[in-house]
């Protein structure tokens, strides 16, 4: 999670995070809170397609978290 939040440009902090975990099961469309399958899909996405989904994922959380 540090390395994706550092890559969006997500300052690390509990309500950050917290943030960011509830936007990724909404985006990878995984009951909250199955961590297990939003890992295991995210993975996949990054694989996949890193820099779109690193996109996607600055666009969806720049109006609700702090940014660094």
């Amino acid at each position: 999670m540090k390395e994706l939040l550092h890559d969006i440009g997500v300052e690390e902090t509990k309500e950050n995070i917290k943030k960011v975990d509830m936007i990724l099961h909404d985006m990878l469309s995984v009951d909250y809170p199955n961590c297990a399958a939003t890992w295991k899909m995210l993975r996949q996405k990054l694989e996949y397609d890193a820099e779109g989904f690193r996109e996607r994922m600055k666009i969806a959380v720049q109006t609700v978290v702090e940014s660094k």
